[in-house]
């Protein structure tokens, strides 16, 4: 499985950014999807994730609640997040994740031990 992400650059605060992430998979509506970043200095973080079911359902990370919005469209393999009212504190790599739908993993929360498969990240810089 291949993730891309693209979408990422630098933003002054209170600017506006959208992630996108292409899937190189088969079957990408059966994948759990997540948004992780890691912020300079600190630990990788799960920021949002969708689920398979139904329109997809979402987990969001405390600090980005009402700003950023996960989606995905299963029909063209893409995994989005809409970052709003951006602060300096958003600033870090941003990761898209992906763990297939099991019995095992029904479903997920946005924690770095619930994926295994990762892209190779897009910078965030909010100034």
């Amino acid at each position: 499985v291949q993730l891309v992400e693209s979408g990422g650059g630098s933003v002054q605060a209170g600017g506006s950014l959208r992630l996108s992430c292409v899937a190189n998979v088969d079957s990408f509506r059966d994948y759990h999807m997540g948004w992780f970043r890691q912020r300079p200095g600190e630990a990788r973080e799960g920021v949002a994730v969708i689920d398979v079911f139904g329109d997809g359902r979402t987990t969001y990370a405390d600090s980005v609640k009402g700003r950023f919005t996960i989606s995905r469209d299963n029909t063209k393999n893409t995994l989005f997040l809409q970052m709003n009212s951006l602060k300096p504190e958003d600033t870090g790599v941003y990761y898209c994740a992906a763990r297939r739908h099991s019995s095992t993993w029904a479903w997920v929360e946005p924690r770095t031990d619930n994926f295994d498969m990762w892209g190779q990240g897009t910078q965030v810089t909010v100034s």
